[in-house]
């Protein structure tokens, strides 16, 4: 089973995670690509495009100026390593035993919007790019045009290679529409994480994207395979609802 998870805008490459094995991301030419349509942004453009800050839109600037395909330990980062965010509290890779994170590099696959799919390993330099950033490009006027079906392509490929008969969608609606799922040759199951408040059961942006992560070390320290092994999933205090769930989608409650 390939798990797929969204990316985190904060980043940490001050963090001393030793790890010494690493990968190169597969669409280094078409993140090159994208990098020199941003580098053509002034910082004020850059603010505008992404609704970032002044000061984050000069940060970006400079990484966009200094960014170039080359990529080892001196100068970038794997990504498991250095996302920051809900969901990579809740995946928690210092609980990680080396198998584990073997496991993740052939099981479990981040989205984004520069690099298009990320594995565990794979080394990334400081940007910010989100999948929903409206960039106009050779392609179209934005980021899922610009993909088009190759990030789709490239987790059927992970789905056969590793003989997968299920897609788990941890990912956020923003990362996972750029995916064309009616391409996706294996069954796709998507997991949704309620909380009760004040009677309701309802998403809670900031517990579910915790609990994302939480099901995704779930499935790596597990080895999962099979659906119906999620179902015994019961961190962070969720536990299965049948009543909610249905063969599509897999409905946690706390």
């Amino acid at each position: 089973m390939i798990a797929i998870l969204s990316p985190a805008k904060t980043l940490d490459f001050d963090r001393d995670y030793q790890l010494k094995e690493y990968t190169i991301p597969d669409f280094m030419p078409e993140s090159a690509c994208l990098v020199e349509e941003l580098k053509a942004y002034k910082p004020k453009d850059l603010s505008n495009l992404m609704s970032i800050s002044p000061s984050l839109s000069d940060l970006n600037f400079q990484r966009y100026q200094a960014w170039d395909t080359h990529f080892d330990l001196s100068n970038a980062k794997q990504s498991i390593v250095c996302f920051k965010g809900g969901v990579y509290v809740g995946l928690n890779i210092d609980s990680f035993s080396k198998s584990d994170l073997t496991y993740a590099q052939n099981y479990l696959r981040i989205l984004s919007g520069l690099h298009g799919v990320l594995r565990p390993f794979d080394l990334i330099k400081p940007y910010r790019l989100e999948m929903g950033t409206k960039l106009k490009n050779k392609s179209g006027k934005n980021l899922y045009d610009f993909w088009g079906d190759k990030i789709t392509n490239s987790i059927n490929n992970n789905l056969q290679e590793s003989s997968s008969e299920f897609l788990l969608n941890l990912a956020s609606n923003e990362y996972f529409s750029c995916l064309n799922s009616e391409k996706i040759s294996r069954f796709i199951v998507d997991v949704k994480f309620l909380d009760e408040k004040n009677g309701v059961y309802k998403i809670i942006s900031f517990f579910a994207k915790k609990a994302r992560g939480a099901m995704a070390a779930f499935l790596i320290k597990n080895k999962i395979k099979k659906i119906n092994d999620l179902k015994d999933f019961t961190d962070l205090g969720y536990t299965f609802n049948k009543e909610r769930s249905d063969k599509n989608t897999l409905v946690f409650i706390r």
